[in-house]
């Protein structure tokens, strides 16, 4: 399975440098675990889940303990059947996640949101999960949005995306838990995001 992300950062300040320089540092504990590559466009990361979910938290986390408004889109993406298999991404999860029913799904998604580190960094993140090719596509994203709102960070429900909000460390672990947890173990998933800290618009 090919499991990857596109990350791109978007300090709003003229001291874009520092921030975006902050939030790279984060990443230098994970350079052993996954495949960066990066250019004026994006950074791509490659890995598996566990090290790619904490390096995009942990290099946003960094960039937004600063003052100044800061924002980043991710896309994430496993098991897309045009990218060759990497063995570098393999993930448990996935692999017991396939023989789980949906209930047992959400419980255990929960119960890792409850356990997530506090960063005591304030985030706010839109998201849309898209679940391709497969004909429950619409059970899974339901079963999904469901545990979003037992999660502790579900804000409210938009066009097209679900709104949260809270501690980095808990909305991050949400994340992660609805790009493992929902849609095929073997099937192609994606998450549309972007992230945003600091706002002097936030309502």
């Amino acid at each position: 399975m090919f499991i990857g992300a596109q990350v791109s950062l978007y300090p709003m300040s003229s001291h874009f440098v520092d921030i975006i320089t902050a939030g790279l540092d984060a990443l230098r504990p994970y350079t052993d675990d996954l495949r960066i590559e990066t250019d004026d466009m994006s950074t791509l990361m490659v890995g598996a889940p566990g090290p790619l979910l904490d390096a995009i938290r942990d290099l946003f986390a960094a960039s937004a303990k600063r003052p100044e408004h800061v924002t980043m889109h991710v896309t994430l993406s496993r098991g897309c059947p045009g990218e060759p298999d990497d063995t570098s991404c393999r993930c448990d999860t996935l692999e017991q996640a396939q023989h789980q029913p949906l209930p047992e799904r959400q419980d255990l998604a929960a119960q890792a949101v409850r356990e997530a580190p506090v960063l005591g960094v304030e985030i706010d993140v839109q998201f849309s999960l898209y679940v391709m090719g497969a004909g429950n596509h619409m059970d899974e994203i339901l079963g999904c949005i469901d545990f979003l709102k037992s999660s502790g960070t579900f804000l409210k429900s938009k066009n097209f995306c679900t709104r949260l909000r809270g501690d980095a460390g808990a909305v991050f672990e949400t994340l992660r838990q609805a790009f493992l947890r929902f849609g095929p173990a073997e099937g192609h998933v994606t998450i549309d995001l972007t992230a945003s800290a600091n706002s002097p618009s936030r309502v």
